[in-house]
C-alpha cells in the first residue's frame, strides 16, 4: 500500500492545523521543532499553543536567538526584533518518517466491508468496527509510553479483546468548529451539557462527518483526501455520553496545561492515520 510520505506529512499538516514537513525538507535555520508520535495528541487535541511545552529551555532559547538574527534586517540595533520573527520558527514541526511511521501496521480497507467474521470484535472489551472504506498508516508507537504496549493488546488480527487493551475511538475534526469532537481552553469552550474536556467517537461514521475540516488536496500529487485519527481510549479515564456516541475525557476548568497534556497522554493515544480519498 504506498503512499508517498510527503503525502502523509500533508495528512499531519490538515489533522494539526500546523505545517508540518519531512526532515528532508528542513534546515537547522528553519527552527522547526520535532513532532514526536507521543507529542501528536498534545497538539491533535491541545492545539499548537501546546507546543511550546515540547520544547525544552535550551531550543526554546536557541529559537528565540535565532529569530533576533534572521529578523527585519531594517531594524536597528537598539529595537526589538518582531515577535512574529521568533513565533514564527516554531510553526513548521518536521518528523523523521522511520521514527514517526510504522508500515508494518498499514492496511488497506478500502475495499472491505463488514462480514460476519469480525462482527463480533472487540477491542478493550467494547465492540470494534474496523475503518472499512479508509487506507490505515500505522503510527510507530510501540515501546514508546512508560507503562508499556498493553493499552494495545496482541497485534496482528484477531476478534477477542485482550486484558488491559484500550478500546478504539476516532477523531475527525478540528478544534475550530461550533459543534466539535473535541473541545478545549484553547480554542472553543465547554459543551455546557456534557462538560470541558476531551471528546472522540467510537463511531467511525461519526468521526467521518466531522472530517470536512480534515480535507487537504495534496500538492504532491492532486488527490484531495480525508484524514482521521484512529486512537486507543483509557477506559478508567473516559465518560460515555449516552445516546450520543460520544466519550469524554474530563478537564477540569482551572487545569493548567502543563496538566492538561498530562491528561491527554495517559487519556488518548493515537496509533493510526486514516485516509480516504474523495
Amino acid at each position: 500500500m504506498a503512499v508517498d510520505k510527503f503525502v502523509l506529512a500533508e495528512a499531519l499538516t490538515a489533522l494539526l492545523g500546523v505545517t508540518v514537513k519531512l526532515q528532508s525538507q528542513v534546515s537547522d535555520s528553519d527552527g522547526a521543532v520535532k513532532l514526536d508520535v507521543t507529542n501528536l495528541p498534545t497538539i491533535a487535541l491541545l492545539g499548537y499553543e501546546a507546543v511550546e511545552l515540547l520544547l525544552s529551555p535550551v531550543s526554546y532559547l536557541a529559537s528565540l536567538l535565532a529569530g533576533w538574527f534572521i529578523g527585519d534586517q531594517s531594524q536597528t540595533s537598539q529595537e526589538t526584533p518582531k515577535k512574529e520573527n521568533a513565533s514564527s520558527l516554531t510553526k513548521t514541526l518536521f518528523v523523521i518518517p522511520d521514527e514517526f511511521f510504522d508500515p508494518a501496521y498499514n492496511f488497506d480497507f478500502t475495499h472491505k466491508s463488514k462480514s460476519d467474521a469480525d462482527s463480533d470484535c472487540k477491542r478493550g472489551d467494547e465492540s470494534y468496527a474496523r475503518p472499512y472504506g479508509w487506507k490505515r498508516f500505522g503510527l510507530k508507537v510501540l515501546n514508546k509510553y512508560p507503562d508499556g504496549n498493553t493499552w494495545l493488546g496482541t497485534l496482528g488480527w484477531r476478534s477477542t479483546s485482550d486484558p488491559g487493551e484500550w478500546p478504539v475511538s476516532y477523531h475527525g475534526t478540528g478544534l475550530e468548529g461550533a459543534e466539535n469532537i473535541v473541545k478545549t481552553h484553547y480554542k472553543a469552550g465547554a459543551r455546557e451539557a456534557y462538560g470541558r474536556g476531551i471528546y472522540s467517537t467510537p463511531d467511525l461514521e461519526v468521526a467521518h462527518g466531522y472530517a470536512q475540516s480534515k480535507q487537504f488536496t495534496s500538492q504532491k500529487n492532486g488527490k484531495t483526501y480525508k484524514v482521521i485519527m484512529q486512537n486507543r481510549v483509557n477506559p478508567k479515564k473516559r465518560k460515555i455520553i449516552e445516546g450520543k456516541n460520544h466519550w469524554l475525557v474530563p478537564i477540569p476548568e482551572g487545569t493548567s496545561p502543563a496538566k492538561e497534556k498530562e491528561i491527554v497522554e495517559s487519556s488518548i493515544r493515537p496509533y493510526g492515520l486514516l485516509l480516504k480519498e474523495v
